[in-house]
């Protein structure tokens, strides 16, 4: 069967748009497509006329003119149902505004109120707990109070025979003028007691803090002469040390000043052993001696002058000596 592109373009009449520049390529592409199938006519059948066409396809336009009438009143109809439905979105939007405003204000009292209950509540707690810890101290006080009372009623019925027996003192001694100036007395006596007794705690706490103070004085004293003594024991020390070093320099001071005096010593006999040369030599040559004896250098100079002249002349009398001895030899050959 054979296939054809599909038709992009029609003219006014329904006629294709053939496009023959394009109709291989539209062939070729056709063959890739099984959407659109045209069966093609048969070879006895007769085509319909242009004039057909062309009513079928005014019957077509009217067709759709009236289908887009259809439509243009429908979206009217449409577009005004939808303006009526936006309208009621707003205001509906507005009521659901409005209503999160009184729920949302609704919800921050709700929260303002939570937390002031709260705080209240902490407060009436820790007022609570205040309250509680007080009604438990009065209680124990109470306690207390009634423990303490009972204690003094049988102190009181202890004491009720002393009563009668002060009674009896006052009424008998002429020193008291009634039971509460024996007893002021007493107490009077008592306060003083106390007061000597802590005078006396505070003399013996003063002798034991001047004891104290001696022990100290004492011991620092003490650590004081030990001190000097072993600052002594260290200048002892150091006596002995710079003595014995003393004594040690003394023996270096007396070798070196013997080797001193024996290097003078030697020094003059070289000196007089000079001069006595130089005078030797000078007398040989029947020369007045015009050198100093401190002037070494000049007689060691003219001595030496005089030593090389002697060897000079030693070396010629070596000479001749040899030639005699061997002219003789010679001879007596």
């Amino acid at each position: 069967m054979p296939r054809t592109k599909p038709t992009k373009t029609i003219d006014v009449l329904g006629n294709l748009d053939l496009r023959p520049e394009e109709a291989v390529g539209d062939y070729l592409l056709s063959k890739l497509q099984e959407k659109y199938f045209i069966k093609p006519p048969n070879a006895d059948a007769t085509g319909d006329s242009i004039e057909l066409l062309y009513i079928h396809n005014t019957r077509e336009h009217d067709q759709m003119l009236k289908l887009q009438k259809e439509m243009l009143a429908d979206s009217k109809r449409q577009s005004i149902i939808n303006e009526a439905r936006v309208k009621k979105m707003y205001k509906t939007q507005e009521v659901l505004r409005q209503r999160f405003i009184e729920v949302n204000s609704f919800i921050k009292d709700c929260a303002d109120k939570k937390r002031i209950a709260e705080h209240a509540i902490n407060s009436e707690s820790e007022l609570h707990k205040e309250l509680s810890e007080d009604i438990k101290k009065f209680r124990t006080s109470i306690s207390e109070l009634t423990t303490f009372r009972e204690a003094l009623k049988g102190t009181v019925e202890e004491l009720q025979p002393y009563e009668k027996v002060l009674e009896d003192v006052v009424n008998i001694s002429d020193i008291f003028v009634s039971p509460k100036d024996c007893m002021d007395r007493c107490d009077a006596l008592m306060l003083a007691q106390l007061e000597i007794s802590e005078l006396e705690n505070k003399k013996l706490q003063e002798i034991e803090a001047m004891r104290q103070h001696m022990v100290k004085i004492t011991n620092e004293a003490a650590l004081a002469v030990l001190g000097l003594k072993n600052d002594l024991s260290k200048l002892e020390r150091s006596y002995n040390e710079s003595r014995a070093l003393c004594y040690r320099w003394e023996k270096i001071l007396a070798h070196t000043k013997d080797v001193i005096a024996a290097n003078y010593l030697e020094k003059q006999r070289s000196m007089d052993a000079i001069d006595t040369l130089y005078h030797i030599l000078c007398r040989r040559r029947n020369l007045a001696p015009d050198i100093w004896r401190k002037n070494i250098e000049g007689q060691l100079d003219f001595i030496k002058i005089e030593l090389e002249i002697l060897q000079g002349m030693l070396r010629e009398f070596e000479d001749e000596n040899e030639s005699d001895t061997a002219q003789k030899v010679e001879v007596y050959c």
